[in-house]
């Protein structure tokens, strides 16, 4: 499987370290959107954040949000 989670980093953090808050798992698509990103799961479930990606993780599936 191919699909990553979603974090979001809190207080300025760095990918890996503990302000890491999990906003999705078995995300399957991220979609850019005027003011933030759409998050789409494998089941279907769907999230809007307001915010941009910091950071890829692609070999740890994780993609890091920040606000």
């Amino acid at each position: 499987m191919c699909e990553a989670n979603a974090y979001l980093l809190e207080n300025d953090g760095k990918p890996g370290e503990p302000n890491e808050t999990l906003l999705m798992e078995a995300v399957d698509k991220v979609e850019p959107e005027e003011n933030g990103i759409l998050l789409i799961s494998i089941f279907g479930e769907q999230k809007f954040i307001k915010g941009h990606i910091h950071a890829l993780s692609l070999v740890d599936h994780k993609i890091y949000i920040k606000q």
